[in-house]
């Protein structure tokens, strides 16, 4: 009699948890003839990046606040945990961009920063008459650029649009989502609309104004709202999800690294996951690690698996206040402004690179008298706010909002989150990288998920979490 099949996912954040969620029958429910599933995270918590806490009278995440919406890995998975009367739609839009020492705000008609007409580009006053030149001449004698492969965002950009355009309105949102830095990160992989645009080798304005679906008010009425988050916070969808998985049935271990993912050709089961203190049969693996574990734990299996360790994590920090409603001052509309890299700030640039209004944009975060404000420090080469404790980082972010904002009461409540290693950069060639690992692994019943291979968003780390959970039933025969 064959054993019962054995699945173990490897590593319990948001993709590890979308795994064994699918693995245990995902909205259907577990089976009777389904297999044991073990999820074995290193850490002492589930979640990774998702986590949430109460913090001045309202449920605060510590992560990240909300998700695509348009993609709808995640709105499905909060529907299947029961959490779908929780979802809520961002409660504003719009941003500004701090240029040239005063707040301006983002027009419309901007594809992730890029602008996809010459009249965006007009209207901004912090912009210079040569930035004004280079969008002019894009869309009318638009400069000739062959891709040929795999580039950088920042190449096409600074060969289309100019330097000026690049680092000082687009950088800040693109590189921004990624906390790295245009000139290193994929094209391919990180923002797709905009390599192709370039391959057609005209305007790369037009070709992305062409490309693009609708937008403002007419995109929400067709599409629903560009984001969403939870009332009782992000983090809530990791509580459901391993309330749920222990109700499932699925083992869950805490605390447990993986020391090594061994075969076993002559065992009961085809391959052993080893933790410092127990062995577990497997039938099929998950990896659900950081890039690097993976390529530790697997690079023997193939030479091609050896690249995944090159694979590296920008760390970030985020500084949340309470702050007076009275005494500070935020533009009249808008979830929050951007700060472009080597903004002068006294003898010094700007550790702050973003800032959220966070109660502006999710209506039950709000308090009479209160502006719940998030500011984000941190990018792949930028570590000062690593070398700097809790105390004195509020006090340096709290200074620089005031140059930001004009006026910027005394913090009621602070709160320091920081997340090492926690934005894993796809630079130049990532998804050939990513492409040769996942054929090194496809004679094995091994599969890679997680924000290193399919995008750093929730929804993308939760689809990619599902689909290397159905190719694993596929597998075993175990799909329905």
């Amino acid at each position: 009699m064959s054993p019962r099949p054995s699945i173990v996912v490897v590593g319990g954040g948001i993709a590890g948890l979308a795994a064994a969620w699918e693995l245990s029958g995902g909205a259907r429910g577990p089976r009777s003839d389904g297999p044991r599933i073990e999820l074995v995270e290193g850490s002492s918590r589930l979640g990774g990046a998702l986590a949430c806490e109460v913090f001045a009278g309202r449920v605060l995440d510590l992560g990240p606040d909300g998700f695509l919406a348009r993609r709808h890995e995640a709105t499905t998975l909060a529907d299947e945990l029961g959490l779908g009367e929780r979802l809520v739609p961002i409660a504003a839009s719009g941003a500004s961009i701090f240029l040239k020492g005063a707040l301006e705000a983002l027009p419309e008609g901007l594809v992730l920063g890029v602008p996809t007409d010459y009249k965006v580009v007009k209207s901004m006053k912090g912009l210079s008459w040569m930035s004004r030149w280079d969008a002019w001449r894009d869309e009318h004698f638009p400069r000739k650029l062959t891709v040929d492969g795999d580039v950088s965002i920042g190449a096409i950009l600074r060969a289309k649009l100019g330097s000026e355009l690049t680092y000082q309105l687009i950088e800040p949102m693109v590189g921004g989502i990624q906390a790295g830095r245009v000139d290193e990160l994929s094209a391919r992989s990180v923002f797709p609309a905009l390599y192709a645009a370039a391959q057609q080798g005209g305007s790369l304005m037009k070709a992305l104004r062409s490309a693009g679906g609708p937008s403002g008010l007419t995109a929400q009425r067709l599409l629903g709202p560009l984001f969403m988050s939870l009332s009782s916070g992000v983090g809530s969808l990791v509580e459901e999800l391993e309330r749920q998985l222990r109700e499932r049935g699925v083992v869950i271990r805490l605390a447990s690294p993986v020391t090594a993912l061994r075969a076993t050709p002559a065992g009961t089961y085809p391959w052993e996951v080893d933790t410092a203190d127990t062995s577990t049969g497997a039938s099929a693996v998950v990896l659900a690690t950081p890039a690097p574990v993976a390529g530790e734990l697997t690079h023997g299996l193939d030479e091609g698996l050896a690249a995944l360790r090159s694979v590296t994590s920008a760390s970030a920090a985020m500084v949340t206040m309470v702050l007076p409603a009275g005494e500070t001052t935020l533009p009249p509309t808008g979830t929050g402004v951007l700060i472009p890299l080597a903004t002068q700030w006294d003898s010094d640039f700007m550790m702050t690179t973003a800032v959220t209004f966070l109660d502006r944009k999710w209506e039950h975060l709000r308090r009479d008298g209160e502006i719940l404000l998030r500011a984000h420090v941190g990018r792949i080469d930028d570590r000062r706010s690593q070398v700097l404790d809790d105390e004195h980082l509020v006090a340096r972010v709290h200074a620089e909002l005031v140059s930001v904002l004009g006026r910027v009461g005394t913090p009621t409540a602070t709160r320091v989150q920081r997340w090492p290693g926690g934005l894993p950069q796809y630079y130049v060639g990532h998804d050939e990288m990513v492409a040769a690992a996942r054929r090194a692994l496809a004679p094995y019943a091994i599969r890679l998920a997680g924000n290193a291979y399919d995008g750093v968003g929730i929804p993308a780390s939760i689809g990619s979490g599902r689909h290397a959970a159905h190719e694993v039933l596929e597998l075993l025969g175990l799909s329905s």
